[in-house]
C-alpha cells in the first residue's frame, strides 16, 4: 500500500521525537497479523451488540502503546470510535470513575470527526431521529408537524434510557430544543456536562432541570448512555483503552484496592451485558498481572483474565481474555527499520536509498543489538529515533556518510530508566518493577 507524502511525515516526525503516531500504523507494524485478526473477531462480535474486553499484557519496550493504537485506528475504519485513556496517579486516577469518563469524553475519537467527537456524536443521533420521522412518516422538515414528530420519536428512543439514566436523556432533550432555537452557548455548556465538566455553570444546568455533576457512581450508568447514542447514531460501538493501569500498584493500599474495585465494576457490567457495544482494552505489566499488588490482591478478576502462558509466543492463543506481546528482537527491528526506510518521504529518494542502503541498516541494528545484547526488546523507541536521524542527514546533506559501524552513541539524559538500565547491564535481563510506566 503506497504511503502519501502527508502520512508519512507525520509517522516519520513522531518517530523523530520518541513517539507512537497516530496515524498510518498498519505501515510498518510488524508481527501484529495475528493478534489483529482475533481482534477483529471479537470487533465483530462487538458490532452485533456485545460487549467483549481484552487484557493486553507486555513489558516495557513491548509495544503496548503501538499495539492499542493499531486497534483503534483499525476500530475507527470500521464505523467504531475510539478513546484512549492513560490512568495515572493524579491526572486520571482509576478509582475516580468520573475524571476516567471525563477523559473518555474529550478524547474520543471517530473516523469523520477526529478527536473530541462527542458533538458530532449526539448531532448523527439527532439527525437519525429526524431521519427516521421522514422515512417512516413522509414528513420533510418543511412540515409543520415536523418538528413535534421529532420530539415524538426521540421521546421513543429515549424511553428505555430515561428509566435507567434519566440526566443523561434530560441533557439531549435541552440540547435539542437548545439547538432548535439558535441558544448554541447553553447546547456547549450541555454537551460539556454530558462529558463530565465539572464547571458549567448553574443557569445552564437549572435551565435543564440537572443537579451537581457527573459523579463516579453515575460515570458507567452514563457510559451505558453513550454506548446506545453511538449505536443509533450509526457507529459499530466503543473501543475504550484503559492504558498504563499498573500504575495502580504504586498507590496505597486502600487507594489500590478502591482502584481494582472500580475496574471490577466495570468488568462486571461487561460480563452481564450492560454495556453492549463496547470494546475495552487494558494494558498492564506483567507485574500488574501476576503479582500481588496488581490483579493477584482482587481474586475475582484476576480469575476473569488469568490466562496460561507457555514459554514459545509461538502458540499463544490469540481469542483467549489476556494476550502478551512478544518482545522486539533482532529480526522484527531489521523488519521495521525496512520499513520505515521504505516510507521515509525524502527529497532525494534515489540518493537516500543507495548511501543507507541494506548493508548500512543491517549495520546499525547490529549496533543497537551489540549495546543493548539480551535486553534488545528495551530499545526499539531509541532505534527508531536514531534510524530518522540517519534518514534526515543522508536527505538533507549529499556528503554525509552515516557511521553505522561505531559504537551507539547516547545521552543518559535522553533515556528512559528501563532503557538505561539496558544499556549498562545488556545481559542481564530482569524486572524491577514499574519505574517509569509508559510502555
Amino acid at each position: 500500500m503506497t504511503v502519501g507524502t502527508q502520512e508519512a511525515r507525520a509517522i516519520v516526525s513522531a518517530l523523530r521525537t520518541g513517539a507512537v503516531p497516530r496515524q498510518g500504523l498498519h505501515h510498518f507494524a510488524t508481527g501484529m497479523d495475528p493478534l489483529m485478526k482475533a481482534v477483529n473477531t471479537e470487533l465483530d462480535d462487538v458490532a452485533s451488540g456485545r460487549g467483549r474486553a481484552k487484557w493486553v499484557r507486555g513489558a516495557y519496550g513491548s509495544g503496548k502503546t503501538f499495539a492499542t493504537r493499531l486497534i483503534c485506528a483499525t476500530a475507527r475504519a470500521r464505523g467504531f470510535a475510539t478513546s484512549e485513556v492513560q490512568i495515572s496517579i493524579n491526572d486520571t486516577p482509576l478509582h475516580h470513575l468520573e475524571t476516567v469518563y471525563r477523559r473518555l469524553i474529550e478524547r474520543m475519537a471517530t473516523a469523520s470527526a477526529g478527536e473530541g467527537a462527542l458533538q458530532s456524536v449526539i448531532d448523527a443521533w439527532l439527525f437519525e431521529v429526524g431521519d427516521e420521522v421522514t422515512r417512516l412518516r413522509g414528513l420533510d422538515e418543511d412540515d409543520p408537524a415536523f418538528p413535534d414528530a421529532v420530539s415524538a420519536r426521540m421521546e421513543e428512543r429515549l424511553s428505555g434510557l430515561s428509566q435507567r439514566t434519566p440526566a443523561f436523556a434530560q441533557v439531549l432533550r435541552a440540547y435539542h430544543t437548545a439547538i432548535e432555537s439558535g441558544d448554541f452557548g447553553t447546547a456547549q455548556g450541555l454537551l460539556a456536562w454530558l462529558g463530565g465538566q465539572p464547571h458549567v455553570g448553574r443557569k445552564i444546568t437549572g435551565g435543564a432541570g440537572l443537579k451537581g455533576t457527573v459523579d463516579g457512581q453515575a460515570a458507567l450508568a452514563f457510559l451505558g448512555g453513550l454506548l446506545q447514542i453511538l449505536r443509533e447514531s450509526g457507529h459499530a460501538g466503543l473501543v475504550l483503552v484503559l492504558d498504563e493501569v499498573e500504575t495502580i500498584q504504586l498507590m496505597p493500599s486502600h487507594t489500590r484496592e478502591k482502584a481494582l474495585d472500580a475496574l471490577r465494576k466495570l468488568v462486571d457490567m461487561l460480563y452481564n451485558d450492560e454495556l453492549p457495544g463496547l470494546y475495552l482494552v487494558v494494558t498492564g505489566t506483567p507485574d500488574f498481572f501476576e503479582g500481588y499488588k496488581g490483579l493477584k490482591s482482587a481474586q475475582a478478576l484476576f480469575q476473569r483474565v488469568h490466562t496460561r502462558f507457555d514459554k514459545d509466543h509461538r502458540f499463544d492463543n490469540l481469542r483467549a481474555p489476556q494476550v502478551r506481546l512478544a518482545p522486539f528482537d533482532v529480526d522484527r527491528l531489521r523488519e521495521v527499520a525496512d520499513k520505515v526506510r521504505a516510507l521515509y518521504p525524502a527529497e532525494d529518494p534515489e540518493r537516500v536509498e543507495a548511501i543507507f542502503n541494506e548493508r548500512a541498516m543491517v549495520a546499525i541494528v547490529d549496533r543497537f543489538t551489540k549495546a543493548f545484547g539480551d535486553r534488545i526488546s528495551v530499545a526499539p523507541r531509541l532505534f527508531l529515533r536514531e534510524l530518522v536521524d540517519i534518514l534526515d542527514r543522508v536527505d538533507q546533506h549529499p556528503d554525509y556518510r552515516p557511521d553505522v559501524g561505531g559504537e551507539l552513541q547516547v545521552e543518559e539524559a535522553d533515556l528512559t530508566a528501563q532503557e538505561l538500565d539496558a544499556l549498562r547491564s545488556p545481559t542481564k535481563p530482569r524486572d524491577r518493577g514499574p519505574k517509569r510506566l509508559d510502555g
